[in-house]
């Protein structure tokens, strides 16, 4: 479908990618990942022609159709419905059907054969690209991204940016591209939406390429990783997990050879310093200069994982109440989201506020944070000190100030290092401290003020998305953070992973109440399964009255000591031969150890990472045999005891 061959590309004088090699094929799933500036959404935009490889070349399957769902979409305008915007995917089933018309009109004075053949030719084409289910399928992509039946007959032009990133996402996918690359695609949905999304294309037939930061959707969504690291591609095989597990051992296996080679190196600059000299040892030295001139340096291994730990401190300890509020009432005009509802937030809660976009989820986190009317009791606890992060708070920020003046002036106690170390977790490093707020974009704002408000040292937070815009090592960092503070916090999240790291209780809007679950969003997704699939219990019929019949005589069976002896001795065998295997795997697994630590593989990487995958297999399958004999071993026990 697509290949890069060599590919370079460099951007405003700095070099993103060197010496790229690629070739995407029907149906793979890709997710497409690494830290922010590395340059992903920049590999997208190669892919569909936007940009030109500097050097190298990129070539495409004659008519592929690509789809390409980005930020820059934000930018389309229209006073349509979203139902008809939606329907522009249709591409080619519109031109046909424009085609098809004047072909009728053309009937009514030509009758040729030719315009019959060709009426018929472009009609079923046209069923084929499911023409006459195009209003449908419209409904039922929007209906499954969160448009109620109203909503879709609403114009464009009268929805936010989130809402219309979803009509254009439900463009493309209307459009079954061959090749669908997504960035970001759950930016700007809810968790239902989340769902939907991920059953739509767990039965998408073409192939598709996701930039993500939600470890979830990767991991349910991808069957191969492409990692974007110091200017070249990683490939790997799995899901995100399994990338993770993979890229720790290639790592591991990089390190060992890059020692090795350092090792064997200086063994042999030892050598050559002692020995040059020496008429006897010159030409061996010499030799051994040569050797080293000619060895194909490893590069010393780098990590770009997280290695700083942050904790977050509070000010003041607060009561055992944080804040409570009884007979809530809210409401939107003639749109109820709350009535008389309650809900209590104690020291210690980490809660988070789940649901779909619409339910009133905001607008119960502004609420807590008292800057929302309502109808009602709002009780705030002794010693709270909340502080609240939304979108919205970016207009907060002092455009004037540097990033590090903005904090500064929010924690004064903090060193300069200390608040350094905060922005770079939220992806500003080096001069970027010293920028002003006003020449940020929106998505750089926001993670100033996330940061903004966790240096403040309170005792309750109030998070809404509060990773958006953030990269997933940051993510990382954060969830750290929030599982090490001490204060108490609720956060509206459509992250799950994020969620199943934070929490301790959940939150969901239901029939205009707050409904709590008392444990993790792991217990909660697990409760919610059992009760979607709970089949309702019914009465156990009475049984009929029981027949008197003359039961026939069982068939004679041998005797229980012969069949135990028999099972016993067989157990016995099986035994010794896993002993016997699991000797052979030892000795085996001992050879390949002193194999690899050899001077031979200094500088061969290759049949390094061959013999450290035998050696993981013959970890594998020992392990594998350790647990038969274990399990073997105490079902003979429970068999001798028996007799």
């Amino acid at each position: 479908m697509l290949t890069f061959q060599d590919v370079s590309f460099d951007f405003a004088g700095r070099m993103l990618y060197q010496d790229v090699n690629w070739q995407i094929s029907e149906g793979q799933r890709i997710g497409l990942v690494g830290k922010n500036g590395t340059g992903k959404s920049t590999l997208l935009r190669l892919m569909i022609g936007e940009y030109s490889p500097t050097t190298g070349t990129l070539s495409r399957s004659k008519d592929l159709n690509i789809g390409f769902l980005n930020q820059d979409l934000l930018s389309f305008e229209s006073n349509a419905s979203i139902l008809e915007v939606a329907q522009l995917g249709f591409k080619e089933a519109h031109k046909l059907e424009q085609e098809i018309e004047a072909l009728l009109q053309k009937l009514e004075h030509d009758q040729s054969e030719e315009v019959l053949n060709e009426l018929a030719d472009k009609q079923q084409r046209f069923e084929v690209l499911g023409g006459y289910e195009m209003e449908a399928r419209a409904h039922e992509v929007l209906n499954g991204l969160g448009f109620n039946e109203a909503e879709r007959q609403r114009a464009f032009s009268s929805f936010s940016g989130g809402w219309r990133m979803r009509v254009m996402l439900a463009q493309i996918l209307l459009g079954q591209p061959q090749l669908l690359l997504l960035d970001e695609p759950t930016n700007h949905l809810d968790l239902p939406s989340i769902e939907w999304i991920e059953n739509y294309l767990q039965g998408y037939r073409g192939t598709y390429i996701v930039v993500s930061h939600d470890r979830f959707f990767l991991d349910r969504m991808v069957s191969e990783v492409v990692e974007v690291l110091h200017k070249r591609l990683h490939f790997y095989t799995g899901n995100y997990t399994r990338f993770l597990e993979q890229k720790e051992e290639r790592m591991a296996i990089h390190k060992s050879a890059y020692e090795n080679q350092q090792r064997f190196i200086n063994e042999s600059e030892r050598f050559i310093n002692r020995f040059r000299a020496k008429a006897t040892k010159a030409s061996q030295a010499q030799s051994r200069m040569k050797m080293l001139d000619k060895l194909d340096r490893i590069e010393a291994p780098e990590s770009d994982e997280a290695t700083m730990s942050l904790r977050f401190d509070v000010a003041v300890n607060p009561g055992a109440d944080i804040l409570s509020l009884k007979q809530l009432n809210k409401h939107y005009d003639d749109l109820t989201i709350l009535h008389g509802a309650e809900a209590t937030v104690r020291r210690g809660d980490k809660i988070g506020l789940i649901g779909a976009n619409g339910t009133g989820k905001s607008t119960v986190l502004r609420i807590l944070a008292h800057t929302e009317s309502f109808e009602g009791e709002r009780k705030e606890g002794y010693n709270v000190q909340a502080t609240f992060f939304a979108q919205h708070q970016l207009e907060s920020l002092k455009l004037a100030n540097t990033l590090l003046e903005e904090l500064r002036y929010h924690a004064p106690d903090k060193t300069d290092t200390y608040l350094r170390t905060i922005l770079g977790c939220f992806l500003f490093s080096g001069d970027d401290v010293d920028k002003k707020i006003k020449v940020l974009s929106g998505g750089e704002k926001s993670r100033v003020a996330l940061a903004k408000t966790l240096v403040t040292r309170a005792n309750f937070l109030l998070l809404d998305e509060p990773t958006n815009h953030l990269d997933i090592q940051s993510i990382e960092i954060l969830m750290e953070a929030l599982k090490n503070y001490a204060g108490s916090y609720v956060v509206i999240s459509h992250d799950r992973f994020f969620l199943r790291n934070v929490t301790n209780k959940v939150w969901y809007i239901e029939g205009q109440q707050i409904k709590e679950y008392p444990g993790t969003f792991a217990e909660f997704e697990e409760w919610q399964a059992l009760n979607k699939n709970k089949v309702p219990a019914t009465a156990p019929k009475p049984a009929p009255a029981a027949k008197v019949e003359k039961t026939p005589e069982p068939a004679p069976k041998a005797p229980a000591g012969a069949t135990d002896t028999k099972e016993a001795k067989k157990l016995e065998n099986r035994i010794k031969t896993l002993e016997n295997r699991i000797a052979d795997l030892e000795s085996q697994k001992q050879a390949l150890q002193q194999q690899m630590t050899g001077p031979e593989f200094a500088s061969d990487f290759t049949k390094l990472a061959a013999l450290q995958k035998q050696h993981t297999q013959l970890d594998t399958e020992l392990e594998q045999h350790l647990a038969e004999w274990e399990t073997t071993s105490e079902a003979l026990d429970a068999l001798r005891q028996q007799a």
